[in-house]
């Protein structure tokens, strides 16, 4: 009787601990340059660039869920193809509300619309 009393109380104290953080979504590579922040959520900033990217030549941005949630996106730009193209990283802000965009490529008119997205 003494033990199933014991192991009802470890059962219960084990259910009251707090479940464990959730993991942070991974960084951008390190051949990305941080372009700057965005108030918008990420999925907002990422739906944001790829539909600037596909207005001029209606050849559509492609968006790659990097995590999951909605809290990291690659956005590539029309005709690039994952995972090594011209893209615009858009990770959580380290803190508060909205993003990090970062650019992975050499086309400055393709990074010039990252800050339409801010």
């Amino acid at each position: 009787m003494k033990y199933s009393l014991l192991v009802v109380l470890l059962a219960a104290a084990g259910c009251a601990s707090p479940p464990p953080p959730a993991p942070l979504p991974p960084p951008p590579p390190a051949n990305a340059s941080k372009v700057g922040q965005s108030q918008m959520a990420p999925k907002a900033a990422a739906q944001c660039i790829g539909s600037k990217w596909t207005q001029p030549g209606g050849q559509p941005a492609m968006i790659q869920y990097v995590y999951a949630n909605d809290t990291a996106f690659d956005v590539f730009v029309p005709g690039q193809t994952p995972p090594a193209g011209t893209a615009a990283m858009v990770r959580p802000a380290p803190t508060g509300t909205g993003s990090t965009l970062y650019f992975r490529g050499n086309d400055a008119a393709a990074s010039s619309v990252l800050s339409q997205c801010s």
